[in-house]
């Protein structure tokens, strides 16, 4: 079982528990200008954090930096309590297998099923035929494209595409997700669907997530609502309240100018936050 989600359904105390990523003071620059620049924060179990920011201010950069496919000049980071920052490239094999990944634009492989793309880490494990099909189908059915398990990629649209993106990023239950801008280049009802989805993971599964954005609404629409199992839909907080498991990080130039609530986002006087708020 999630990690996360068994200390939900434990009653267990998070805030307490140890980081599922803490970054501590981390730095890269690629030979040359710094991207990252004395960066620090951590994501709790059953934490969504998302990761504010326009475009080239290292928000992809951040989340390769997590997944250990690229090291940091200066710094430590921390995944499910392991230091990863010089860790031998054999060793991060198995810490890996425990984080899905949503990349930008889905990146499906156009040459192979929805059912193959979905159980692409199963299948280079030799998972037995029986198992991935019942797999894939559960996975499907959560992001509820069960009906596209024999279709290829280039039959379906582009919202479908990152929907089953987004069933292979848990298709092996990770302790950790990722969402690298899992919105962009989509029309805002389409993108709507794909934050419910997100909502859905968090409220149903709690796995804890880092996602990063450039689209505020994005931001807002998972703070303020929640998923209601019975409805089978996304529905909005009563008015006033957010979801205390929902916190927003902000990148300017690569460094990390606000860390907290959505209520301390909106109080913060940080002139470039207020630009990008407005």
């Amino acid at each position: 079982m999630n990690q996360a989600l068994a200390a939900a359904q434990s009653g267990a105390e998070t805030v307490s528990a140890a980081p599922v990523v803490a970054f501590r003071n981390v730095s890269i620059g690629f030979d040359g200008p710094m991207v990252l620049d004395d960066v620090s924060f951590t994501v709790a179990p059953g934490e969504t954090r998302v990761l504010l920011g326009p475009a080239g201010v290292g928000k992809s950069v951040l989340l390769k930096l997590v997944n250990g496919l690229l090291r940091p000049d200066e710094g430590s980071i921390m995944l499910f309590g392991n230091e990863i920052s010089h860790m031998p490239e054999e060793q991060l094999f198995a810490l890996r297998t425990r984080v899905g990944m949503v990349f930008q634009e889905g990146a499906l492989f156009d040459s192979l099923t929805v059912r193959d793309n979905v159980a692409y880490q199963l299948i280079q494990e030799r998972v037995a035929d029986d198992e991935i099909n019942q797999r894939v189908r559960a996975a499907l059915r959560f992001v509820e494209l069960e009906e596209t398990f024999n279709l290829f990629p280039a039959s379906l649209s582009g919202g479908m595409r990152r929907r089953v993106a987004i069933a292979r990023a848990f298709i092996r239950q990770p302790d950790l997700l990722l969402y690298d801008s899992p919105t962009g280049g989509l029309d805002p009802v389409t993108s709507t669907t794909i934050i419910e989805l997100i909502v859905k993971e968090r409220d149903v599964l709690h796995t804890p997530s880092l996602l990063v954005t450039h689209r505020i609404q994005d931001a807002l629409l998972l703070c303020n609502h929640r998923f209601d199992e019975q409805k089978g839909r996304m529905v909005p907080l009563p008015k006033g309240e957010t979801d205390l498991g929902t916190t927003f990080l902000m990148l300017e130039e690569g460094r990390l100018i606000f860390d907290g609530s959505l209520q301390e986002l909106v109080r913060c006087k940080d002139p470039f936050v207020r630009e990008f708020l407005e």
